[in-house]
């Protein structure tokens, strides 16, 4: 069994937060095959969205692996920087609003602050403002996909052709 989240403590910069944090190996690995690491590391003002190594393992089954080739590098850095804003978010700024905010990868995540808990897109923000020397980390529960992703159109594919192969074909 996995070992209960603990609280993560801003140590340095982002890289470092959530390297030693311990539970963002996924992210910090995929990041290095990215050549992201920098980025993260002394960008000033920027916002994480950082997906847990459990949202990582809840991808579909496959899904992982393949982003992690190298002949894939381009769609996981497009799929790396939708998790990042190029601007200091935190949680006042989420709470009780709504709405779009432009990612490093060019299109809108929406954030919501207007119910319960703080969302961005379908995750939950599990840990809000983590407070780093160049920014700020969200913790997030699910890996956010971009829309125009093939990962996000594939799943939906997926889904979609199990539903029809289920449906019963009456001779």
């Amino acid at each position: 069994p996995a070992a209960p989240a603990t609280p993560v403590v801003a140590k340095g910069d982002i890289l470092e937060t959530a390297q030693s944090s311990g539970q963002f190996t996924t992210f910090v690995k995929a990041l290095a095959a990215t050549n992201l690491s920098g980025v993260v590391k002394t960008t000033p003002n920027l916002t994480v969205f950082a997906p847990t190594d459990a949202a990582f393992a809840a991808l579909p089954a496959g899904e992982l692996d393949r982003l992690m080739k190298t002949e894939n590098a381009g769609e996981l850095q497009k799929l790396l920087t939708y998790h990042l804003i190029n601007a200091k978010v935190d949680s006042s700024k989420i709470k009780g609003a709504k709405g779009g905010v432009k990612t490093v990868e060019g299109s809108d995540v929406t954030l919501d602050g207007s119910g319960a808990s703080l969302m961005v897109d379908q995750a939950g923000i599990v840990q809000a403002d983590v407070m780093a020397s160049n920014g700020v980390v969200h913790v997030i529960d699910k890996v956010l996909i971009p829309g125009a992703m093939p990962a996000a159109q594939a799943a939906t594919d997926t889904s979609a052709s199990q539903a029809a192969s289920t449906t019963t074909k009456v001779n």
